[in-house]
């Protein structure tokens, strides 16, 4: 059994070496100066690494549901030894959230890979973890009301929903309405590469 920390418990997923610097230039201009970030569903844990290496202001705390997943971020923060990215924690986004209070939320490319519980979860776990004014930042592909998907996120969304029919890609129309139910308000959209966007909400 790989353990927790062990280098080779690290996972890697190609498409974080594409998306991690135009996610970090757009979170630059959104998350506070300094405080505590918590990131939902952390995966293999290389954007933590790259995210607590270049805001080193900030206090990252990575999270994911999934064990192997846990084990992955704890190796490449063995391996990076920076002393704000904080060890791994349980939690699962659809489930009771712990006791805690953060500047920020980020979550990256869970939305579309999970069932719609949990987009609720998060939208009410955010809303309970997060101050008045302080930033969920959301990033991946989203339909869009009155647009047809562009070719990719078309297939991509198809591909999704044959794996799992509570999969697929979600309108940005339902995660503002269900953001704005736990008191989330729109802040704004962010178009990135690759036909991507970042949405941004702050508690009220």
């Amino acid at each position: 059994m790989i353990k927790d920390g062990s280098p080779d418990a690290r996972r890697q997923a190609p498409a974080t070496e594409r998306n991690r610097d135009p996610i970090l230039s757009a979170l630059r201009e959104v998350l506070p100066l300094s405080g505590r970030v918590l990131e939902v569903a952390g995966g293999t844990g290389e954007h933590a690494v790259h995210f607590a290496a270049a805001l080193p202001d900030l206090v990252w705390q990575p999270s994911d549901s999934d064990a192997e997943a846990r084990a992955s971020i704890a190796a490449w923060r063995v391996d990076a030894g920076l002393s704000n990215l904080l060890e791994p924690i349980a939690l699962d986004a659809a489930a009771g959230w712990p006791d805690m209070a953060v500047e920020a939320v980020v979550c990256i490319n869970m939305i579309h890979i999970s069932p719609w519980a949990a987009t609720e979860g998060l939208m009410a776990g955010a809303a309970k973890v997060l101050g008045s004014g302080h930033p969920l930042v959301l990033y991946g592909p989203y339909r869009r009301g009155g647009r047809a998907l562009e070719p990719g996120n078309a297939a991509f969304d198809e591909d999704l929903k044959r794996r799992d029919d509570q999969w697929g890609l979600r309108s940005v129309e339902d995660v503002r309405a269900c953001a704005l139910d736990h008191g989330l308000a729109f802040d704004q959209l962010v178009e990135m590469p690759a036909n991507n966007l970042m949405l941004v909400f702050r508690k009220r």
